[in-house]
């Protein structure tokens, strides 16, 4: 398994959670990191990423609220999600892809997030 998803649960509106991918040493280090997400009857869509150079992406409507950010000695990609909106539910999937390619190649399985009061 390349990628390892984890960390969804249900949270309030204005709460927080915050994701874990852990990766493959080789993943991890040579391939570009990125979490999606998909809400019911939605198609999927990029939330954040962090190139393997450290570069990092946000989507318009997560800017300011989630942070990207990894820890090289656990191999691990975090997504810490602060200020939950109801419209944040949604299954999260991380995914790998090499720099050089737009093709993900690996999916790590979904971890479901629930905002709700």
């Amino acid at each position: 398994v390349q990628l390892q998803a984890s960390g969804g649960g249900w949270a309030l509106p204005g709460g927080s959670l915050r994701l874990s991918c852990v990766a493959t040493e080789r993943t991890f280090t040579n391939h570009h990191i990125d979490w999606f997400r998909q809400a019911p009857g939605k198609e999927r869509e990029s939330v954040a990423g962090i190139r393997w150079n450290g570069e990092i992406t946000y989507a318009e409507s997560v800017k300011g609220r989630f942070t990207i950010f990894r820890d090289a000695a656990k191999n691990t990609v975090y997504l810490q999600m602060n200020s939950l909106k109801r419209e944040d539910t949604a299954i999260y999937y991380c995914a790998s892809r090499r720099p050089w390619s737009n093709d993900y190649d690996n999916w790590g399985q979904g971890t479901l997030v629930t905002v709700s009061s």
